[in-house]
């Protein structure tokens, strides 16, 4: 999510609760990320309100702490949420104004996928990104059949390559990625595998986890 994004709506979550489904989505603008979970029941201190935005990163804090302490319940009412867990409350005011339709931002049918080691390419990154500069952390990634190279260089001329085998048949790209953007979902992630999907050279990337429809994250590229 942003911090200081004169787009206040972006300084906050999007909360959408759906049946037994809870979506979660935030967006800086340059990328997104959606998470999905299945509801124990509705609390009855939710009221009819089917979304709540959080405008703080605490609301992150209560997903960690049901995973590491158990039950956590989340209420809205009027302009305000609640959190409760681990035998706390958190109580925030909601963001005001309409959060973007996140639907028409996650691609659909890109033609070029690649699924791969979720540590690997981390890695690979996180190598690559020690030579880019401090205010430009471009990198480029080219992707052809039965390879991903990442490329980094800095002002000082210096330059990284990295190389990854790959089983992957489609076409040939070259595209550009702010790689902190990258590196910051695969270090979030404790999955071993993730999918990578790709148009061209001037499409957002999708990334996503197989057989697991509830996570994607997508990432503008950028001109190197």
């Amino acid at each position: 999510m942003a911090v200081h994004d004169i787009r206040y709506y972006l300084n906050g979550i999007l909360f959408v609760a759906e049946g037994k489904s809870l979506t979660l989505v935030a967006t800086d603008g340059h990328r997104l990320a959606l998470a999905q979970a299945t509801l124990d029941d509705r609390d009855p201190e939710a009221g009819g309100d089917p979304a709540a935005q959080d405008r703080a990163r605490a609301a992150a804090a209560a997903g960690e702490g049901r995973r590491r302490r158990g039950r956590s319940r989340c209420a809205s009412r009027g302009n305000q949420a609640k959190f409760s867990f681990a035998g706390m409350e958190f109580v925030t005011k909601l963001v005001e104004g309409k959060f973007p339709d996140y639907n028409r931002v996650i691609p659909k049918n890109h033609k070029n996928q690649v699924t791969l080691g979720r540590a690997p390419l981390l890695q690979s990154l996180q190598r690559a990104a020690i030579l880019t500069s401090e205010k430009f952390k471009g990198v480029r990634v080219n992707i052809e059949p039965g390879t991903l190279r990442i490329a980094s260089s800095n002002a000082e001329q210096e330059e990284a390559m990295e190389e990854l085998e790959i089983d992957y048949g489609g076409d040939a790209i070259e595209i550009g990625f702010n790689v902190t953007y990258l590196i910051d979902a695969l270090a979030n992630m404790g999955q071993e595998m993730v999918t990578v999907e790709l148009q061209d050279t001037n499409s957002s990337a999708l990334i996503t986890v197989p057989d697991q429809a509830g996570f994607k994250y997508v990432v503008m590229p950028m001109r190197i």
